[in-house]
């Protein structure tokens, strides 16, 4: 079973569920169900399985993740000892209904811009679980940009306030990195997106630039003839309301760190019948 699942169940359980010890027999034997209360895309019932199946609960699926989900539908069955099963039950509601969250979120952009623009995520996750947010931006559609810190160079404004200046930074990397790794450097005016993009990153990222902006940049480097070195990522403050001024600029890539960090959860509950 993965850590990180039997950290959750064993952090959850503390030193033992007092409550179902209290007034459920040992060996009791019963059915249960989760139902959506919500709509979305369901993400994150093989992990829910794992939860369960670590304590002999039998599951069955009823729909499979990327599911389009609506209020009222049976997402699995349970059968089990009742200790067990209800043990179990808020971790994997949790995470379940988080990730059915991100998904849906995830979803919704992905529709929005089509196949004109890359959705991506960030790694503004949840501590611990990232690695359940990245898989919930996949099976909504996005991509899950960097899993961790060695996926790639990823130079952000802290880094270049070290060294001094984004072209001096990028050059560093470039000079010291394998040529397995790409290199992404984040830029927050024209002169050092064009001097980037001169210097071939392999990605450079406009931070926190409005439409303006981000055209005034793009036809400038379509006029130098350097438009196709990079590719051109946009980042901060865009959501859905304003996300349509950025999708026929030409862009490759829109990164939303709001997909994982303020996505609201599905709403799923787990009833017992016996």
């Amino acid at each position: 079973m993965d850590k990180i699942l039997e950290y959750m169940l064993d952090e959850d359980e503390g030193f033992g569920d007092i409550t179902s010890t209290s007034v459920i027999d040992k060996n009791e034997e019963v059915g249960a169900y989760i139902v959506s209360k919500d709509e979305g895309i369901l993400a994150g019932i093989d992990v829910a399985k794992e939860l369960f199946e670590s304590k002999t609960v039998n599951v069955v699926f009823h729909l499979n993740d990327g599911c389009e989900i609506k209020k009222g539908d049976l997402l699995m069955s349970l059968r089990g000892n009742a200790r067990d099963i209800l043990l179990v039950e808020r971790t994997a509601l949790n995470l379940l209904m988080r990730m059915s969250g991100v998904a849906s979120a995830a979803n919704q952009y992905v529709n929005l811009v089509g196949d004109n623009v890359i959705i991506a995520g960030t790694r503004k996750t949840q501590p611990a679980i990232g690695k359940f947010d990245k898989l919930a931006l996949k099976i909504g559609g996005a991509d899950t940009h960097r899993f961790s810190l060695d996926d790639m160079v990823l130079i952000k404004d802290n880094h270049i306030a070290v060294v001094g200046s984004p072209l001096d930074a990028l050059k560093k990397a470039q000079d010291n990195v394998s040529f397995s790794k790409k290199i992404e450097i984040e830029v927050e005016t024209l002169e050092d997106a064009v001097l980037c993009v001169e210097n071939k990153a392999d990605i450079v990222m406009l931070d926190n630039m409005d439409s303006l902006k981000v055209k005034e940049v793009l036809d400038e480097l379509e006029k130098r003839g350097i438009r196709q070195n990079s590719l051109i990522e946009i980042s901060g403050g865009i959501n859905k309301d304003n996300i349509s001024d950025y999708i026929d600029l030409g862009v490759d890539i829109i990164s939303i760190g709001g997909l994982t960090h303020s996505s609201r959860s599905l709403d799923f509950s787990l009833k017992i019948r016996k």
